[in-house]
């Protein structure tokens, strides 16, 4: 019987890795003969626009949806969704949670359960299933689910 080694393996997927990413060490090499410098600071600007474009979008779109729901579920001030922090205790009016819980949302891990919990309470405030504010910490639905609680019938 033969014992296998796993150093054999191990060392082929460093190789290979190696070998992938040898032409790309180039890109991240510092060239200090370099003559026109605007080129970098032209990409990274252009970079920072981007993400700052692709915040506004999500900060609008959440807004937007926060306003609806409390519009649709006759909770006054609906126009605090627009107000970075006090959208939290709008959300919170909205799931009928005590206000207070404002101060757990600034506690590291225990802000995500909840988090949970009050769009689970934004979530039979609107009359869905409770389940969708679980819905909330999977990715890409995380993103869907303020909208279809905010414009579905």
């Amino acid at each position: 019987m033969k014992v296998r080694s796993i150093a054999a393996p191990a060392m082929r997927c460093v190789l290979a890795l190696f070998v992938f990413l040898l032409p790309f060490a180039a890109a991240f090499a510092q060239d200090v003969y370099t003559h026109d410098q605007r080129i970098p600071s032209a990409l990274i600007s252009s970079l920072f626009g981007v993400f700052g474009i692709g915040i506004l979008i999500c900060y609008v779109y959440m807004a937007l949806a926060v306003q609806t729901i409390a519009t649709k579920t006759n909770t006054e001030n609906a126009w605090l969704a627009w107000i970075p922090v006090v959208n939290i205790i709008l959300l919170l009016n909205i799931a009928k949670k005590p206000v207070w819980w404002f101060i757990l949302f600034l506690i590291p891990l225990v802000n995500i359960i909840i988090a949970i919990l009050v769009w689970m309470g934004v979530a039979e405030a609107r009359k869905k299933p409770n389940w969708w504010g679980i819905l909330l910490i999977i990715p890409v639905v995380g993103i869907i689910v303020p909208g279809y609680l905010a414009w579905s019938d």
